[in-house]
């Protein structure tokens, strides 16, 4: 039974949107808000599939981080680094605290990446479930401010 001509459409636009979605960096969020919705797809589909974005990223992220980590234990030069990384971090979360709120990791994630943000949480004590729930938590605000910054000003200027 093949698909509908409109529901192939459909899927190609959200699948063209998802795709955009899963760039960590530039301008991923307003170019899939904007081929969203010239393609028709409304802000809680695009905000559903930022979403899913977020856990393909943590279900990537996650073992990098894993294999680097193992890495280091394997090259002085690696464990070095990775040693810089941690000290670097613990004094980017000191200043909020010994122990950062789940609140201060959230805002880390919305005012930097979910990869930072997961990073932090990590260094906070954070298990895989609750650092990147964290994380995508900040990270969905930060889409939200976005995608409705960007809504608008596409309204504005055509």
């Amino acid at each position: 039974m093949a698909l509908p001509a409109t529901t192939y459409s459909w899927l190609s636009d959200a699948w063209a949107v998802f795709l955009l979605f899963l760039i960590p960096i530039g301008g991923g969020i307003p170019a899939g808000v904007v081929v969203a919705h010239s393609r028709g797809i409304e802000w809680p589909t695009m905000t559903a599939l930022y979403f899913f974005s977020d856990i393909v990223l943590a279900c990537v992220f996650e073992p990098l981080v894993l294999l680097v980590a193992r890495a280091a234990r394997h090259s002085e030069r690696l464990s070095r680094g990775l040693a810089h990384f941690k000290m670097a971090m613990e004094k980017s979360i000191l200043r909020y605290g010994v122990n950062p709120s789940p609140l201060s990791l959230i805002l880390i994630s919305f005012g930097v990446d979910p990869m930072t943000g997961r990073t932090a949480a990590l260094a906070a004590g954070h298990n895989f479930v609750s650092g990147w729930a964290l994380a995508i938590t900040g990270d969905m605000f930060f889409f939200l401010v976005l995608m409705a910054s960007t809504l608008w000003l596409n309204n504005i200027l055509g």
